[in-house]
């Protein structure tokens, strides 16, 4: 089955159920289960797993197509993603079909990195896991957890057990102790769920993914990359969306007494002609860095870094030109332009922020350590 086949009718339940998602701020669960029976949560896992095999383009083009007709359904399936590349790169002995069910939908999977007390610095957790024998007892309490009480794994990031390296587990939501302790409103992505979690929960040490004090290294290349790709797709289709939309109004939109359109005007045009560029250039730089993914060069962590920072720039500058081109249409709601700007604002905002991949692209243009306080 081609790509596309697996993909449009997602779109098509996505899109007629995202006004709602947005208004009401609740979870995609139409669009979450066309997912699960597409196949495309196995994307980019193993085919000898069940997945389909798929690279970084392929993610690119799902997210962005998706991203296109419901940001916060794009972000539930990027998250998806992000987690479950690491548990395919270090398969947790003690979850055995783990992978499997992934690659076949019976599992929808988030992570849950970031906490209060390290903030927008991930790789840095503050929550410090106990271990007795074969047991590993999680306590922590995490900030941000894109699909919060509806996944059905989460991936976990912890302190190893009397050591300060980082471990990375994967705990199953139906697991005792695992408890989401708030709402989520948000400006945008209304319907991501990216509520905070406590979690006070014993597993087998064996849902640990990889060896023990391992978890940086996964955190930092495997999920940082497929997650900073993923990341500016969404972007990147807010971005297109929001630039359709507006050709379409300046089209249509006419000035009755005086016989022409909002395009006629060439301010708009010019506005126009630059949002387009914007998106052209974000496009290309997102393709650039996906060649880099499927081939790694000398220079893939500076596409990793960048890549992002510069698609939720993109998205930042494109959508407020939307709003300013359309002006009280867009403001009203029905052109869907005000959702995608308030979509937009999340990625510049999402650990890793725009502003600290601008910081760490520079110490590695410069030679510097780039995660300077993580832990190894």
């Amino acid at each position: 089955m081609e790509l596309a086949e697996r993909l449009d009718p997602v779109l098509t339940v996505a899109a007629k159920a995202a006004s709602e998602v947005d208004s009401e701020g609740r979870f995609p669960d139409e669009a979450v289960s066309a997912l699960r029976d597409s196949g495309l949560l196995g994307l980019t896992l193993p085919a000898e797993a069940g997945g389909l095999g798929g690279g970084p383009h392929d993610l690119v083009e799902v997210v962005t197509a998706l991203a296109g007709v419901c940001g916060s359904t794009a972000m539930i399936y990027l998250m998806h993603v992000s987690a479950a590349m690491p548990v395919a790169a270090a398969p947790p002995p003690g979850l055995p079909t783990l992978v499997a069910d992934l690659a076949a939908g019976k599992v929808l999977a988030s992570l849950a990195f970031s906490e209060a007390g390290s903030r927008s610095q991930f790789w840095a957790p503050v929550s410090r896991a106990e271990q007795h024998g074969e047991t590993v007892r999680v306590r922590a309490r995490k900030s941000f957890v894109t699909s919060a009480g509806h996944a059905d794994v989460y991936v976990t990031s912890t302190l190893t057990p009397g050591a300060e390296t980082v471990d990375v587990l994967a705990l199953p939501a139906n697991g005792a102790g695992m408890t989401v302790s708030g709402p989520w409103r948000g400006l945008g992505l209304r319907g991501n769920a990216s509520a905070p979690m406590d979690l006070d929960t014993e597993v087998p040490a064996g849902y640990r993914l990889g060896e023990r004090g391992g978890g940086l290294d996964l955190m930092l290349n495997t999920v940082l990359p497929w997650f900073n790709l993923g990341n500016a797709a969404v972007s990147a289709g807010l971005a297109g969306a929001a630039v359709d939309a507006a050709v379409r109004h300046a089209s249509a939109a006419r000035f009755e007494h005086l016989g022409e359109s909002l395009a006629d005007l060439p301010t708009i045009r010019a506005q126009l002609a630059r949002m387009s560029i914007d998106l052209a250039s974000t496009r290309a730089y997102l393709d650039r860095a996906a060649d880099r993914l499927a081939a790694p060069a000398e220079d893939t962590m500076l596409h990793v870094l960048g890549v992002k920072a510069a698609a939720n720039d993109a998205a930042l500058r494109i959508t407020d030109s939307a709003m300013r081109v359309c002006g009280g249409a867009a403001f009203a709601e029905h052109l869907r332009i005000d959702r995608y700007f308030r979509d937009a604002r999340a990625g510049h905002v999402m650990a890793p922020t725009a502003d600290a991949l601008y910081d760490f692209y520079g110490k590695a243009l410069t030679g510097l350590p780039l995660f300077e306080g993580s832990r190894s």
